[in-house]
């Protein structure tokens, strides 16, 4: 930006001076940019209104227009705790009985808690030894020897090893505890090393001596509590086991081996098409079918019989306490005819029917399918609605109070005024945007007429909307801007007309027919009228109901307007300043030459 240096010579307020030259030309461009934000405002007014006019449209109208938005019926049943209805667009009016057989079920079995009890089978690894071997020293009446064991022995092996130490030993299975009997001699038992004693406390026998003729009987074993961690082999199970799951027709196979802990049986049975879990709380399995109904059925067998020992194990035979359910199919009798699925739901007529429970043994449900009058009204007075809150809204905009000397305000014009002032003044513009204006009145003139035109029935009468009970209020008394809404006679929402005789409704429930043609044939009409005010033409868009291209062409030519306006505005500017700045310099000139005559001639 160029450095100005006013009236240095001259004396001149040279910067007051341009300011107020050029303030002239600058309210073209003050104008121009008032012009741009006005109609930028307008624009912006429209695309609100059209958005209402389009919701309307696509909507409540959009859906009256079509009979089939008509069919309506509603379906009530004398006992909703055996069955619940849902009425499709097929079902029909009739009154029809129904008793509920047998519901729908899953197959399901319960397995039987497994054996956490130990027997000479049983490892030292399964009591909880993982450590390395152990040595156990023996002393009958004085005589000692060493005992050595490691996680591999069993407690049969550990029986045999204290009988040949001078022992008589046995392991007593029921009460879960070693027997020690040293036959008359003194005894005693002990660890020789960490391994070793730490053993004998898992057997319950640390401490264990006794004087002679004396029995020991060691502590009982703590008890086993498996859950998702164990694995087969805690359970005795040493080797590859295949067990078969068909669920239907399809049958799938499970590898599993002594590693395989619970948890992983569980996904292989679920992958397998059940739903299973184990419950370490009551230490059992829990299986059921995913679907309910015969034909997702399920068996749980052995390839072999190492396998289905493995599935006893696990308590998921028969003879180790498990219990199935077997999965059945949902039984009804409607109408005196049978009817069975594989689920608690039945799909028959255009009715979809879910059972909750077997009816008694002398019950019938009574299922009564009918017209749906309150869906009907509900229809019509929702459109209504709409159509009310659009068309009060076109005539408030379009009586909307005259902002004639009202202009939006420059930046330098808001300084001068508070934000409430500002927000008042700009409110009043806004709101009269739309005033009188052309295309709001065509669109708003062409919708009522046509709602006030009625319809020409196919028996050749006219019926209009006050054949049902439906019009506007007295003009004098309506309040304004809402002259035009229309009131549905008997409407309980409505204080207006909620004490007038409901023609709309006596009429929906004695002559349907005639509701359905008048209504669907109105919308129609109403629907093709606005379709064809919102076609696209070389000024406006589809489904636009102004002149949204135009507008924007205006707009952007408001923008090359206003950037030409400023650029002669800054030239006119510059012109002045270029003025001043020589007059200075003249003057400059002539004041030096002054002086030096008047040197000369010694002044």
């Amino acid at each position: 930006m160029a450095m100005r240096l006013n009236g240095l010579v001259s004396g001149m307020d040279t910067e007051t001076i341009v300011s107020q030259l050029v303030q002239a030309r600058k309210t073209k461009v003050d104008e121009a940019v008032k012009a741009q934000k006005k109609l930028e405002w307008k624009r912006d007014a429209w695309k609100t209104l059209n958005s209402k006019v389009i919701k309307l449209f696509d909507g409540a109208l959009g859906n009256m227009r079509f009979e089939s938005s008509f069919i309506k019926k509603t379906t009530k049943v004398s006992n909703s705790n055996v069955v619940s209805v849902i009425t499709g667009e097929g079902a029909m009016n009739s009154v029809q009985s129904l008793k509920v057989k047998q519901l729908a079920k899953s197959a399901y079995l319960t397995g039987g808690k497994l054996d956490a009890s130990y027997n000479g089978d049983t490892t030292m690894e399964q009591l909880g030894f993982e450590g390395n071997s152990g040595r156990i020293s023996v002393n009958v009446d004085g005589q000692r020897s060493e005992i050595t064991i490691d996680s591999s022995t069993t407690v049969d092996q550990f029986v045999q090893q204290l009988k040949g130490a001078g022992i008589d030993a046995s392991f007593d299975a029921q009460k879960q505890q070693f027997v020690l009997d040293g036959g008359g001699k003194s005894f005693s038992v002990s660890g020789m090393d960490i391994s070793g004693v730490t053993m004998l406390s898992k057997l319950g026998l640390d401490g264990a001596e006794t004087p002679s003729n004396s029995t020991l009987r060691g502590s009982a074993l703590p008890s086993r509590n498996y859950n998702g961690d164990t694995n087969l082999w805690t359970l005795g199970i040493d080797g590859d086991r295949t067990i078969k799951v068909k669920v239907g027709g399809e049958e799938k196979e499970i590898k599993v081996n002594s590693a395989t802990t619970l948890q992983q049986l569980t996904t292989q049975l679920n992958d397998a098409g059940v739903t299973a879990s184990f419950d370490a709380t009551n230490q059992r399995f829990y299986i059921a079918s995913k679907e309910s109904g015969k034909e997702n059925d399920f068996t749980i067998e052995g390839a072999d019989q190492a396998s289905n020992d493995l599935l006893a194990t696990l308590g998921l035979t028969a003879g180790s306490g498990a219990h199935k359910d077997e999965a059945e199919d949902a039984i009804i009798t409607l109408n005196g005819v049978d009817y069975e699925s594989s689920k608690n739901t039945f799909e028959i007529n255009g009715l979809t029917l879910t059972v909750n429970a077997v009816t008694a043994e002398n019950e019938t449900v009574t299922i009564t399918t009918q017209d749906d009058t309150d869906g009907i009204y509900d229809m019509i007075k929702n459109f209504f609605k709409e159509y009310n809150e659009l068309i009060n809204e076109m005539d408030k905009l379009y009586n909307a109070d005259s902002a004639k000397g009202y202009e939006p305000l420059t930046n330098e014009e808001k300084a001068s005024m508070n934000d409430t002032d500002v927000e008042e003044w700009e409110k009043k513009i806004k709101d009269a945007l739309l005033r009188k204006d052309d295309t709001l009145g065509s669109l708003s003139s062409a919708m009522k007429e046509i709602m006030l035109s009625g319809v020409t029935m196919s028996n050749g009468s006219k019926m209009y909307l006050t054949n049902f009970g439906i019009e506007t209020l007295n003009y004098f008394t309506a309040p304004e801007n809402e002259k035009n809404a229309y009131h549905i006679d008997g409407d309980p929402d409505d204080s207006n007309t909620s004490g007038n005789a409901d023609k709309l409704r006596s009429m929906i429930a004695s002559d349907p027919d005639t509701v359905v043609e008048f209504f669907s044939t109105l919308s129609k009409n109403l629907y093709s009228k606005m379709q064809d005010m919102m076609a696209p033409t070389e000024y406006s868009s589809a489904f636009t109901v102004y002149e949204d291209k135009k507008m924007k062409e205006d707009y952007d030519g408001y923008t090359t307007k206003i950037k030409d306006l400023e650029k002669k505005l800054a030239d006119y500017e510059d012109k002045w300043y270029a003025k001043f700045a020589a007059m200075e310099t003249a003057m400059a000139k002539l004041q030096k030459g002054a002086s030096a005559v008047t040197s000369l001639l010694g002044g």
